[in-house]
C-alpha cells in the first residue's frame, strides 16, 4: 500500500509541476489555456477559478490515469478560433513565446530538483561516514591501496579535491567516474599522528556500462566499515544450527582476520567448494569469552554463481553522522546536485545511443514505484532525494529532441530560427510518427528492464 501511494504522490507532483511549468509561462506570455489536466482518461475532478487573469477561462482536471498530463492552449492547428481572440493563440505568438512556453516544463521540473535537494540539505540526512570496508579482493580499490578502516576527508578528479561529506557522497563520485572513465584521487586522513596521504582509485580501468552493485564489486568498495557482527539469525537456518548467537563478535574465519563486516560477508560467499558448502572453524567472542564454533554455510545461487548463505544478518550499523548545510550553502549544493545528476543523465544517454552503455539502465514505471515504495519506507527526507533524482530524469527526457517531446519542439523551433519558415505539416506528421515510435521502443525496453529487474523472468 506505501509504495502505490508513494508512486501516486511522486507522479502527481511530478507531473503537476511538469504542466505547471508550460501554464504559468503561456499564461504570462499572453497566451489563453483552455485546460490544465493532471491524469488522462476518465475526468476525477474538475473546476474552475473564479478569479483568473484577463482574458484566461482555464479549466484543471485530475485524470483516473496517472502516467502524464497536459495544457490545452487556444491554437488554430487544432480549432478555429474567433478573430477577436487570435491574438491569445498559442501559434500566433512570436517564436521565442512560443519556445519558452514549451521549455518550461522540463525546467520546472529541474528547478523543483534543486529546490528538493536544497530542502533536503536543509533538513539534514542520517547517513555512514566515510569510513571504508576492508575492499573486495583483487578488486581495484585492493590494488590502489586500500586495505580497510581508512577515513576518507577528500576527493575530487584531475586534481581538484573537495571535503567528502558521507559514504553516499563517496559513492555518487565514484559512480561518476566509473561511469565517465575518469580516475579518482582521494586523501586518506592520518592515523596515529601520521599526516595524511593521497591515493588514485583507478577507475579509468573499467569498462562501466551498467550503474548497479556489479559495478562497486569492480570498484571494490562496497559498504563503510562496520563492526563484524552477527545480528538477527533465522529460525532454522545455518548459523543457528552451528550455535551462532545474535550479537556473537566474528575475530576470524579459519586463518583469515576479519576486521569488518563486509569483509565477513565475502568470506561466507566464499564457503564454497564447487557446489558444495566449505566447513569452517570461526573463532567469536561472546560476552567477553572467546570461542570456537564450526559453521557450515548454504549453498545458493546469485547471479550465475554459487556462493554461501548462513541465513544472519552479518555486520553491525555503520557509524553515522548527520549531513546538514546552510541555508546559502544548501541551496548551492542543491545546485550543484542537479547539474550533477543532469549531465550524467545526458552521459548516459548518449552512451546508450551510441552502444557505449547497456539498455538495462533504462527503468519504467514498476521500477520507479518500487523504488518509491522503498524510498518512502526510509523516511521523508530519503523520499526527497527520490523525487528529486526523478524530477531531473523527467526534466532532462523531455529535453532530448524526440518529435513527440518538448526538446523536439524546440528543435522545430530552432529550424525555424535559422530558416525563416516553419517544419511543413508532412514533415512534421512523418516526424510525429517516428517519435512515437521510438518512444514506444524505449518504453517497451524499460518495462521489459522492470519484469526482469524486478522479478528475474529473463534471466
Amino acid at each position: 500500500m506505501l509504495t502505490v501511494l508513494a508512486f501516486i504522490v511522486a507522479l502527481g507532483v511530478l507531473i503537476a509541476v511538469h504542466e505547471y511549468g508550460h501554464y504559468r509561462v503561456a499564461v504570462a506570455c499572453g497566451v489563453k489555456v483552455l485546460r490544465f489536466s493532471v491524469g488522462f482518461g476518465h475526468t476525477l475532478f474538475r473546476w474552475k477559478p473564479k478569479r483568473q487573469r484577463p482574458g484566461q477561462d482555464t479549466e484543471f482536471v485530475i485524470g483516473a490515469f496517472p502516467l502524464g498530463g497536459y495544457v490545452r492552449m487556444l491554437d488554430e492547428r487544432e480549432a478555429p478560433v474567433a478573430p477577436e481572440e487570435r491574438h491569445l493563440a498559442f501559434n500566433t505568438q512570436p517564436l521565442r513565446s512560443r519556445a519558452a512556453i514549451v521549455a518550461a516544463g522540463p525546467l520546472a521540473n529541474l528547478l523543483l530538483a534543486v529546490a528538493l535537494y536544497a530542502v533536503v540539505n536543509w533538513i539534514g540526512v542520517q547517513e555512514p561516514a566515510a569510513v571504508l570496508g576492508r575492499p573486495v579482493a583483487a578488486s581495484l580499490a585492493e590494488q590502489a591501496g586500500l586495505r580497510g578502516g581508512e577515513q576518507i576527508t577528500r576527493a575530487g578528479f584531475d586534481g581538484e579535491l573537495a571535503p567528502v561529506a558521507s559514504f553516499e557522497d563517496l559513492r555518487w563520485r565514484m559512480t561518476r567516474g566509473a561511469l565517465d572513465g575518469r580516475d579518482l584521487t582521494m586523501e586518506v586522513a592520518g592515523e596515529g599522528g601520521r599526516p595524511a596521504r593521497t591515493l588514485v582509485l583507478p577507475l579509468g580501468r573499467l569498462d562501466a556500462k551498467d550503474a548497479d552493485a556489479q559495478l562497486f564489486r569492480k570498484i571494490g568498495v562496497i559498504s563503510p566499515l562496520t563492526r563484524p557482527e552477527l545480528g538477527e539469525l533465522v529460525a532454522g537456518g545455518p548459523a543457528e544450527r552451528a550455535g551462532l548467537r545474535q550479537g556473537d563478535l566474528v575475530r576470524a574465519v579459519g586463518p583469515t582476520a576479519v576486521v569488518d563486516g563486509q569483509q565477513l560477508r565475502e568470506l561466507i560467499r566464499a564457503s564454497v567448494d564447487g557446489t558444495r558448502p566449505r566447513t569452517q572453524s570461526w573463532q567469536i567472542v561472546r560476552a567477553g569469552r572467546e570461542m570456537a564454533i564450526d559453521v557450515t554455510p548454504e549453498v545458493r545461487e546469485d547471479n550465475g554463481a554459487m556462493v554461501g548463505r548462513i541465513a544472519a544478518y552479518v555486520g553491525a550499523p555503520p557509524a553515522m553522522l548527520t549531513v546538514r548545510q546552510g541555508p546559502v550553502e544548501g541551496l548551492w549544493r542543491g545546485v550543484v546536485r542537479t547539474w550533477e545528476v543532469s549531465a550524467l543523465t545526458v552521459r548516459m544517454m548518449a552512451k546508450m545511443v551510441i552502444g557505449e552503455a547497456s539498455l538495462k539502465n533504462l527503468s519504467g514505471p514498476l521500477t520507479i514505484a518500487d523504488y518509491a515504495g522503498k524510498s518512502a519506507s526510509l523516511g521523508f527526507t530519503q523520499y526527497l532525494v527520490f523525487l528529486a533524482l526523478i524530477s531531473v530524469s523527467l526534466g532532462v527526457l523531455n529535453l532530448m529532441p524526440l518529435p513527440v517531446l518538448d526538446g523536439g519542439h524546440l528543435m522545430y523551433y530552432l529550424w525555424e530560427g535559422l530558416t525563416g519558415r516553419s517544419v511543413s505539416d508532412a514533415w512534421m506528421e512523418r516526424l510525429q510518427r517516428g517519435g512515437v515510435a521510438l518512444l514506444l521502443v524505449m518504453m517497451s525496453i524499460a518495462l521489459f528492464n522492470d519484469v526482469n529487474r524486478l522479478f528475474g523472468l529473463f534471466g
